[in-house]
């Protein structure tokens, strides 16, 4: 999480350094880059780039692979556990089992 929060800082401040137009390899004493000189040249390119694989890195470095379903504040599946998504028959199977076994929750069914 600190490193995404790092990289999404250094993101922004490269993006402001390039419509700024800021040369810190001037101010260093040193020779200017191409590639910073293609950045400063095509500023909206440049910053969509870095935006969209800036957050891309982002979602990686903090992607659980969670994916939780709670029926009546139930936990009812968990791809943490199971290591996989259900199957739709095999989730409304789960659901169903869950409001006959439950006498608190109505089918909608009851209702019809």
């Amino acid at each position: 999480m600190w490193l995404a929060q790092t990289l999404g800082a250094i993101k922004l401040a490269v993006m402001v350094l390039v419509v700024a137009n800021f040369n810190a390899w001037e101010w260093l004493g040193q020779d200017t880059p191409s590639w910073w000189s293609w950045l400063t040249s095509n500023k909206i390119y440049a910053c969509m780039m870095l935006f969209f694989l800036g957050n891309a890195i982002e979602g990686q470095l903090i992607s659980t692979g969670a994916f939780e379903i709670s029926f009546n504040d139930m936990p009812v599946w968990s791809k943490l556990e199971t290591g996989r998504i259900p199957q739709p028959p095999e989730l409304f199977q789960i659901i169903d089992n869950h409001v006959r076994f439950n006498p608190n929750s109505h089918s909608w069914s009851d209702n019809i």
